[in-house]
């Protein structure tokens, strides 16, 4: 099922489970130049049987879709972060509504500039995620506040040799997370900013065994999780 301009004005794509009852909800975020369809493929791989819901980015840098404004790169325009930070929580929203979407079981998976606004809904809004795959992800700000994150499952996926997105801001993104209660997950590979079948297999097998704790409702994945 694909709809477009409607909901909070995104153009979007939503894929419904196959199977009946609350399943998993993906938020799928691309990175810069994407469009709603880049990752429904790698949801496919995290989640074979999750509903996906994948929103295009409403900012256009040089002809590519984002989701927020740069002054350049990995320098923020930290108003229109903010603004558009809020105005995806409300798609989100107006998503869970629409397509009646379990809200608690909604599950943010980002690349690049997209898992930079999924770091921004935890932060701003922790209502929004149950939890995120955040590839190639960097601080996106620092609230006055930090929120609660009560345990939230994230998992970071860095590259040692990205030249975009040192590992070290992922590492920096994962302490502030942390400090908010997040139980993170950082890993890395031997790669670039690109993703690799690695990142994607760890993700998988990061998301499985959530599932599998949070069926058993006991605490989530280890807060500092692997490191390879």
């Amino acid at each position: 099922m694909s709809a477009s301009a409607g909901l909070s004005g995104f153009i979007h794509r939503f894929v419904p489970a196959e199977q009946s009852g609350a399943p998993m909800t993906l938020l799928l975020l691309h990175g810069t130049g994407g469009t709603e369809n880049d990752l429904l493929e790698l949801g496919r791989q995290v989640s074979p049987a999750a509903s996906l819901l994948s929103p295009r980015g409403k900012v256009l840098e040089n002809g590519m879709p984002r989701y927020f404004r740069r002054l350049a790169a990995g320098v923020f325009d930290l108003a229109d972060l903010q603004a558009r930070t809020h105005e995806l929580a409300e798609f989100v929203k107006s998503a869970a509504l629409a397509y009646r979407l379990a809200p608690d079981r909604i599950i943010g998976v980002g690349y690049s500039n997209g898992a930079n606004i999924a770091a921004a809904l935890l932060l701003l809004h922790p209502e929004i995620l149950a939890g995120a795959v955040l590839f190639r992800a960097m601080v996106p700000l620092v609230p006055a506040t930090l929120p609660r994150l009560d345990g939230k499952p994230i998992f970071l996926g860095a590259g040692r040799r990205d030249q975009l997105v040192n590992p070290d801001q992922t590492e920096h993104l994962k302490n502030l997370l942390a400090q908010a209660g997040a139980a993170v997950t950082l890993h890395l590979e031997d790669t670039g900013h690109g993703l690799t079948p690695p990142d994607i297999e760890a993700a998988r097998r990061w998301f499985n065994v959530w599932v599998a704790v949070k069926r058993d409702r006991s605490p989530g994945p280890d807060a500092e999780g692997e490191q390879s």
